[in-house]
């Protein structure tokens, strides 16, 4: 029997998220057996600075690209919005997973919703889209750099006076934590990352024997939603520590993408839309609107 090793990093959701796919391809091929590789990454060993100072793409992902690429791992699970749009030479995402809820959602320690918040309160947050979103909808909030994993982050709301914490409404459920949910934050007010919600599974290229396994996995409107919101952020040149958002939906075989950019204070925001059927296309034309509102301005102040 063949062992086929999946790569993964080895936090909790990393690790559920690892598992979910390892369950997927047994139950299709109960006749291979698929083995768990763990190992932590830069991003995961460095917790003391903000994602955005650090500023190197592939903080999630590089050390299991090398080993896909020294043919260590068969196959690694991430997620999504934690790759960058351009991937090492000789690797390609061959499955995007269905999506979970793309959404950020409010974990809040007194139940009180974003909007009721008392003025001054500070809500806990690493994220430069999430802070520049909710700055520009109460420039009266404080923020706290929060980074770690959702159990670290959780302890550390518990433990503190931040009033609230902003996660990714899809690790928040793949570990069944919806009682915690205080609120849905929806897209007017918080344009998610992109690729929010799905799990990508990358191999490298000449592995035409893994690809056709992953066939299986992949979900065909997921696809085309992220390669939409990938290809604006590619044409913008941003990596996960920039304030872009962006959420496509497909609706009645029609691709619609939303984008968002803002300033690090939240003052100046912009936000474009379109539709079509070719994700690289609406991405970049959702971009290039973006561009004619000033994106490239507030881009480059923030770089």
């Amino acid at each position: 029997m063949k062992n086929i090793r999946i790569g993964t990093r080895d936090s909790l959701l990393a690790m559920w998220q690892a598992e979910w796919v390892q369950s997927q391809l047994t139950m299709f091929y109960p006749h291979l057996k698929f083995e768990l590789v763990s190992m932590k990454t830069k991003g995961d060993k460095i917790l003391d600075v903000p994602l955005s100072k650090i500023g190197d793409k592939g903080l999630f992902t590089k050390e299991l690209e090398t080993g896909l690429l020294n043919q260590e791992l068969d196959l690694a699970v991430h997620s999504l919005k934690d790759m960058p749009t351009l991937l090492p030479l000789g690797l390609t995402i061959s499955a995007f997973c269905e999506r979970e809820e793309a959404r950020d959602v409010y974990l809040s320690k007194n139940g009180i919703t974003l909007e009721d918040l008392p003025s001054g309160s500070i809500i806990g947050t690493s994220s430069l889209r999430r802070k520049a979103q909710l700055k520009h909808y109460r420039p009266d909030l404080e923020f706290m750099d929060l980074r770690g994993n959702l159990q670290t982050r959780w302890k550390k709301l518990l433990d503190s006076d931040m009033a609230g914490i902003i996660l990714a409404a899809a690790g928040v459920k793949r570990l069944g934590w919806e009682d915690r949910i205080t609120q849905i934050l929806p897209e007017e007010i918080m344009l998610s990352a992109v690729g929010q919600g799905s799990i990508a599974i990358e191999i490298a290229e000449n592995r035409s024997d893994i690809h056709d396994l992953l066939s299986r996995l992949n979900h065909s409107e997921t696809e085309q939603s992220v390669r939409a919101e990938r290809a604006l952020m590619r044409k913008l040149e941003g990596g996960c520590q920039v304030p872009v958002g962006a959420l496509a939906h497909v609706v009645e075989g029609q691709i619609i993408l939303r984008g968002m950019v803002a300033s690090l204070d939240g003052v100046r925001l912009i936000k474009a839309e379109a539709k079509g059927t070719d994700p690289e296309i609406v991405g970049l034309e959702v971009a290039e609107r973006l561009i004619a509102l000033g994106a490239t301005e507030i881009l480059a102040e923030i770089r």
